[in-house]
């Protein structure tokens, strides 16, 4: 009975001390992996959709709440006023979540661009929503008042041929941007205000 008592105190010290030695190396690595992403998967699609802008919208960046998560939102500044933010939504494409980053003019509540960030879509097919600029394309001058949806669901995005999912994913995703956009518009646009002065 002794035995089994000093086993489980050992375990359970073992178990505590790995556990906060994780927690630690999470903590502790938290930033380097923002920055990372912002700079390898992010940052390609921001710079993509905001390649006008007078400032470095990866720099120029702020986060509110919405729901149970922390939303980072880029801000693109032309001729001095911030003119556009960005930010990342996903949709639920035929390998698994499609990473979308969306860039919407807050002057005319319009869709600037849009890139995919991340995917695991099937190579040639579902994959050439992150390459085909005439795909992308397609989302430039949106209105946010409209529904975004593939033409099959009743919108106006022709679908990859061949990847109607990726497509219906990544129309997802900018509808989805596009909700968080309106419901936050006003914290947006003080937040982006306090970035361009």
């Amino acid at each position: 009975m002794g035995d089994m008592i000093k086993m489980v105190v050992v375990l359970t010290v073992l178990s505590a001390f790995s556990g906060g030695l994780l927690a630690a190396i999470r903590d502790n690595t938290k930033e380097q992996i923002e920055v990372q992403q912002l700079t390898f998967v992010k940052g390609p699609a921001i710079r993509e959709i905001f390649k006008d802008a007078g400032n470095d919208p990866i720099s120029d960046r702020f986060k509110l709440q919405y729901g149970d998560e922390e939303r980072s939102f880029f801000v693109g500044v032309y001729d001095g006023n911030p003119k556009g933010v960005a930010l990342e939504t996903y949709g639920k494409g035929y390998g698994g979540d499609v990473g979308l980053m969306v860039g919407i003019d807050t002057e005319t509540d319009k869709i600037i661009g849009v890139s995919v960030t991340t995917h695991a879509e099937t190579p040639g097919l579902g994959a050439r929503a992150k390459e085909d600029p005439e795909f992308s394309g397609q989302f430039e001058g949106l209105s946010l008042t409209d529904t975004i949806a593939v033409t099959k669901d009743g919108g106006q995005v022709n679908s990859i041929s061949g990847a109607t999912i990726t497509s219906r994913a990544v129309a997802n995703a900018a509808q989805k941007a596009s909700d968080i956009y309106k419901r936050l518009k006003p914290e947006i646009i003080e937040n982006a205000k306090s970035i361009a002065k």
